[in-house]
This record gives structure tokens, sequence and C-alpha cells, in this order.
């Protein structure tokens, strides 16, 4: 091959590599997964087939993963009702199933399978205490620079839980 052919290829080659997103080249899972994401969609698909979106059409919430291996996370419905007494330990009982259902938070730590493309979460606290006695695994569908998708493919609720989060800016 020609010197000025194989520069082309190279040059090529290296312009290539430079338009690839950073999480294409080179980059662990964990490194990839590093940052605040906040909640685009959370679709549950039911055992019968049935749709659900616990958190609304257009959901509110962050996931957040250190560099250290720490996670939080919390989601909310928009629509979430004020309640009325103004004191979050006196709602009535229709604000409190509102709130319970249509919103959570959880947070601890976090590890990463690169063989199988999953984190676990373990969780220290959560508004609903039931995800307190197993590891939280969720398998990991895509991961861009810019959008992050995983599915809980066995949640407590049944069914199974697709979630999609844009990088926050």
């Amino acid at each position: 091959m020609k010197r000025h052919h194989l520069l082309a290829l190279s040059t090529t080659a290296a312009f290539g590599l430079a338009a690839l997103p950073s999480s294409a080249v080179g980059q662990s899972l964990k490194d990839q997964l590093v940052g605040t994401w906040t909640l685009v969609s959370w679709d549950q698909t039911n055992p019968d087939g049935s749709k659900l979106q616990r958190f609304g059409a257009n959901p509110k919430g962050y996931n957040i993963f250190d560099a250290s291996g720490r996670v939080f996370v919390m989601f909310a419905r928009p629509d979430l009702p004020k309640i009325a007494s103004s004191n979050p330990s006196t709602p009535t009982p229709d604000e409190a199933k509102a709130i319970v259902s249509g919103a959570i938070s959880y947070f601890g730590t976090y590890a990463v399978n690169e063989a199988d493309k999953s984190v676990v979460f373990r969780l220290e606290a959560s508004s609903f205490p039931n995800q307190l006695l197993t590891d939280q695994k969720r398998t990991i569908v895509s991961v861009t620079a810019d959008e992050l998708k995983y599915s809980n493919p066995i949640p407590l609720s049944g069914g199974q839980i697709t979630y999609a989060f844009r990088r926050a800016k």
C-alpha cells in the first residue's frame, strides 16, 4: 500500500473514531452511567398485557449515579396533590394515597456487571420499604452519551418496567 493511501486511511479512521459518542470509545459501562439523568418515561407492562404509566405521560424524576458507587432516584407524577393542611404529617386519606402511588424515592449504592450489562442497587432507604429486602437489578437496554434505557424485568409490583432517561445538561 502506498504511503498516501495509508495516511488517508489512518486519517479517515481517526476522524471516524472522533465522531463516535464518547460512550462508544472504550468507556466502561459504569463510566457511561456516572452523572445525572432526567426521567423521560416509566412504563410498566403487566403480565396480562395491560400498560401502566405510574408517573404519568410526562413524569418528573432523577437518577443520579456518582463515581464512588452511590445512587439516588426520585420519580413523581407532575400532578401530585398539594396537602390541604399544609402539614406533611396530616394528609387526607385521598391525598396520602395519591402521593404514595404517584412518587417514589430511594438511595444507596450500586454495582455494575459489565458481563450481563446490568446494574444492581443496594438500597439503604426507600419510600417503598419492600425494596429493601432484595438487590434491585436493572438490565441496561442501551446507553449513549445522552440517553439511558434500562428495564426491571421482575419488579415487586409484577410485569416489566422500562425506564428512559436523558442526561441532564
